[in-house]
């Protein structure tokens, strides 16, 4: 089936700025607004209620993916909270954490840094749920998969808010998505550009001069 998309095409660049509140210092540097807070937050709900759904029974281990995932992971883990109080189905809740980095400023590297690593060994024999703030080219998170396997645990499904189209995809897809989104730099709902945008509430298109403003 075809993943939701905040456009029709990708030469469509989504909401003008006016007509959201937008953080006045991040004002110059974005482009267009993509996903408005208040679609990620239907959009997380039912993605809570298709884990829900599906995992529901499981002790799940749900594995956030820092630094861009944690906004995520935490309204998705409030969503899937709710439902447990109030649905026959639920879902037993343990967190972890990890780390990936695979950026220097704007480009993707080949190399995929993992940071808290040596403590996957904890997830075996268990049922873990990877909460992924975004899939572009596929390759970071079949290393991480790849990572997991050696650890053996009993079941690993992934969630990740957004995916790219992009020519160079792996050909990944996650288990549970979001969005499909087109190849642009996205900024926003903790998704970062060297650390900045964490705080701003909507997806949004960053600009070539906040490229080069922001650039280490």
């Amino acid at each position: 089936c075809r993943l939701p998309s905040p456009s029709k095409n990708d030469d469509e660049k989504g909401y003008e700025l006016d007509l959201f509140c937008v953080p006045k210092h991040y004002e110059e540097d974005l482009d267009r607004v993509i996903i408005p807070h208040g679609l990620i937050m239907d959009r997380t709900e039912r993605l809570a209620r298709d884990i829900v759904r599906d995992m529901g029974g499981h002790h799940i281990v749900a594995l956030c993916v820092l630094k861009g995932g944690y906004k995520f992971f935490a309204d998705l883990l409030d969503y899937i909270k709710a439902l447990n109080q109030n649905c026959d189905k639920s879902v037993p809740l343990t967190v972890d954490f990890i780390r990936l980095k695979s950026y220097c400023n704007d480009q993707s590297t080949n190399r995929v840094k993992v940071i808290g690593g040596d403590e996957l060994s904890t997830l075996t024999g268990k049922n873990v749920l990877i909460v992924e703030d975004i899939v572009e080219t596929g390759r970071t998170m079949e290393t991480l998969l790849s990572l997991l396997s050696e650890c053996n645990p009993k079941m690993v499904k992934v969630v990740s808010l957004l995916v790219k189209r992009t020519p160079r995809s792996s050909g990944y897809r996650p288990d549970y998505m979001g969005f499909e989104v087109p190849d642009w730099f996205l900024v926003g709902y903790a998704l970062d550009y060297n650390e900045y945008f964490r705080d701003l509430s909507h997806i949004c298109i960053l600009n070539e001069k906040a490229k080069v403003k922001y650039k280490v």
